[in-house]
């Protein structure tokens, strides 16, 4: 089954998709967003592309797992994927990734207009990867 990662902002959003096992995430690209409608009918091409059966949307949780205007922000979009898509929607706590993102752009010498470019697919990537990682290491236990 193929997943779809999502790292929502105010005007850019970073994609990733899994491979077909559900072992491992990659990158899709990031797309400039109008508002939160843009979004949806993006993330719904991506869906049908991939033929996607998930959506793992990155919540953004304040520091003491609080949830603010951002979170309410990305799950008013993961209710609108469901019901445009008519896919099922899940949740990945997306504090640290875009710091973790900055971290690998810097190891790898990436600056200026291509980090801008790559910091939200990375950041979706990571989120997705988290997600995969968690499910299979709860199939464990």
């Amino acid at each position: 089954m193929r997943i779809i990662g999502v790292d929502f902002g105010e005007v850019r959003m970073g994609l990733s998709v899994s491979d077909p096992t559900g072992f491992l995430a990659g990158g899709i690209g990031t797309f400039k967003v109008t508002g939160i409608k843009s979004a949806v009918d993006t993330v719904c091409e991506k869906v049908a592309e991939y033929s996607a059966e998930l959506v793992v949307v990155g919540l953004p949780r304040n520091m003491d797992g609080t949830e603010g205007d951002r979170a309410a922000r990305s799950r008013k979009l993961a209710a609108m994927i469901n019901e445009k898509c008519g896919v099922a929607v899940d949740f990945c706590d997306e504090r640290r990734t875009t710091i973790l993102a900055a971290g690998y752009m810097s190891e790898t010498g990436t600056f200026g207009k291509k980090r801008k470019q790559a910091i939200d697919t990375l950041s979706a990537q990571i989120i997705l990867q988290d997600y995969l990682d968690r499910q299979k290491n709860a199939a464990n236990k």
